[in-house]
This record gives structure tokens, sequence and C-alpha cells, in this order.
């Protein structure tokens, strides 16, 4: 069971850090108040919908250490190390409830497939690319031979 709660915690990172980004500590609160970009929503409400499940189900003492391990990693979003102590938070919780662990794992996309997330003014997202130019006035030369 350790080894696929790792890889349930890892498929939940992005998911995960992009609700924290988008909205912050606020990410456990029940409310649909925060507005967020439509193209950041889908990665970020799964977030959420994660940290808000995984909210649930923990005891007092549980939740606690999940809201301060969100809020840090809302205070200080490019510290690897409050990102690693929140998926900490995550899979102390997941080896702690079984449960937990299959709802979350239904949670996720299924596993094989390339999901690429892009957004903002001029992203460029594929999974295989060759020439990509964004930009005002872009201009592409042929190589000079």
């Amino acid at each position: 069971m350790s080894t696929e709660i790792i890889h349930l915690v890892e498929a939940a990172g992005p998911y995960l850090s992009a609700a924290v980004g988008a909205y912050g500590a606020a990410v456990l609160a029940r409310t649909e108040g925060v507005v967020v970009d439509a193209a950041v929503e889908g990665t970020a409400g799964l977030g959420r919908r994660i940290l808000q499940l995984v909210w649930r189900r923990r005891d007092e003492e549980g939740r606690a250490a999940l809201e301060s391990a969100v809020r840090e990693a809302a205070e200080e979003p490019v510290d690897a190390n409050a990102a690693a102590a929140l998926r900490q938070q995550i899979k102390r919780a997941l080896r702690e409830d079984a449960e937990l662990a299959r709802e979350l794992a239904a949670l996720l996309p299924a596993q094989g497939g390339v999901t690429v997330n892009v957004s903002g003014t001029r992203a460029i997202g594929a999974q295989h690319i060759g020439i990509a130019a964004s930009g005002d006035n872009t201009a592409i030369h042929p190589p000079r031979q």
C-alpha cells in the first residue's frame, strides 16, 4: 500500500500546487467565492476538492496540521519544502485511511495519458512540438546555410 500512496501523492501534487496557488489558504473553505481564471479552474478545482476531501476525513489534530501546511504553502509558493510538507500531510492521511486513498484515486484522472495544462496570455502547450512562436511581431527565419 505504501508504494500506491506515494504514487497517489505524486499524481495529486500538481493539483495541490495549483489549488494552493489559485485559492491560497482559503482553499479549505467550502465557499466558492474565490474567482480564478477558467483555464486554471480544472486543475486548481481538482486540487481544492482533494484538499477538502482530506480535511473532512481528518480529526481535529489532523485538520490543524493540514491547515498549517496549506497556509505555509500558500505563503511561500516557491518554497519546495512547504510544498513537500503539504504532500507529507496528504501522505499521512492516506496511510491512516485506506478508504480515503480509494476516494482520492477515483478523483484523479486515469494514469497513462498525457495532460498538458497551460494558462496565460500567449501560452503554448503540446505533447510534441516543433517550432513555436508567441508574442508580438515574432519572426521566424529559415536556418542559415
